[in-house]
């Protein structure tokens, strides 16, 4: 897994998508992109990423497309249109970016890919090659810089989107990023 991290401007969502789409397909990495406000770590997405894989061999995954699986667990939700929060906005946007090639074939789950998320190469590329080519095509192709945004988050947006209130906190003597990773590995048990 790499982090690509930045900044961009996003006049149309779905050319955005698109964009990142066509860097999967050329790659057959997953990429998946995160407002940077709502992640607490690179752990936050590390475990994302081990949870979503557990459930696609599992079988139990939500989606179908990999990447989408990886947002709905990097947000401790279930339903997509409420994870699609995490994502990127029209706007200004400070971004990181998630590429990740699992080893064994561009698409985790078997399923053919839809959308944005995993590449359907026809001469797959060794994980290392297909995330190092991703990771430079979002910098060339998608970011506007390329700038440090991973543990610059919002703690009152993230308390607020993961429902954390300061009680909560107390008890964990106010440490954010521990609180965020329960919700994310809690999603499992919440089918």
């Amino acid at each position: 897994m790499r982090l690509v991290e930045g900044t961009v401007a996003v006049d149309d969502v779905d050319a955005f998508v698109a964009t990142i789409g066509e860097i999967a397909a050329e790659t057959g990495a997953t990429i998946q992109a995160f407002d940077a406000r709502y992640v607490v770590s690179e752990r936050h997405l590390e475990r994302a990423v081990e949870l979503a894989d557990r459930a696609i061999e599992r079988g139990e995954n939500v989606a179908r497309d990999r990447a989408v699986e990886i947002l709905l667990y990097a947000a401790g939700r279930r339903q997509i249109s409420d994870a699609l929060e995490l994502g990127v906005s029209a706007g200004e946007n400070r971004v990181v970016v998630l590429v990740d090639a699992p080893s064994g074939g561009s698409s985790a789950s078997g399923d053919e890919p839809e959308g944005a998320g995993s590449g359907d190469r026809t001469e797959p590329m060794d994980p290392d090659t297909a995330e190092a080519a991703a990771a430079d095509a979002i910098r060339s192709r998608v970011l506007d810089s390329v700038e440090p945004t991973l543990g610059e988050y919002d703690p009152e947006r993230v308390r607020e989107y993961y429902d954390i209130d300061g009680a909560e906190l107390a008890v964990v003597d106010g440490d954010l990023a521990s609180l965020v990773l329960e919700r994310v590995a809690l999603l499992v048990v919440e089918k």
